[in-house]
């Protein structure tokens, strides 16, 4: 039986470009993952106000938030806190600058923080190469 206190709720960035889309790699509480760009809502905060506060945090850039993509429809618990049911919302973005560094290494930190971003080519995109359950079905719908 499952001891569930509290929902997780996250929203994530699909940002396309030339064929390839954005993702990034992270180290968390000793985890490496990696996953979309994004992260959990605050309370007050709508979604979109969430994911452009995500993107300006963690890459420095604004973005127009466009089309719904997807929410998960089935039960998640966190990776990270067994209490936890993870609600994750991802919708398609669209960058307004690239002041931001990219790697084209995975795990490639050029700072003190445990986190790079990578344009991945979307005919190498595998939903075995991302860490959580949620956005493997993401890749999955996204190369259908």
């Amino acid at each position: 039986m499952l001891d569930l206190e509290r929902f997780n709720v996250r929203v994530y960035g699909l940002c396309l470009k030339q064929g390839k889309i954005l993702i990034t790699d992270e180290i968390r509480g000793g985890t490496k993952m990696t996953k979309f760009p994004g992260g959990g809502l605050e309370y007050g905060e709508g979604l979109t106000d969430a994911l452009k506060r995500e993107f300006q945090e963690e890459l420095g850039v604004d973005i127009e938030v466009n089309d719904f993509f997807y929410i998960n429809d089935f039960l998640q618990v966190s990776s990270f806190d067994q209490r936890d049911q993870m609600l994750s919302v991802y919708y398609f973005v669209t960058l307004q600058s690239e002041s931001f560094e990219v790697s084209e290494i995975p795990f490639d930190f050029k700072t003190e923080e445990p986190q790079c971003f990578r344009w991945l080519d979307l005919k190498e995109l595998k939903s075995d190469g991302f860490t959580f359950p949620i956005d493997q079905v993401v890749v999955d719908k996204l190369k259908k």
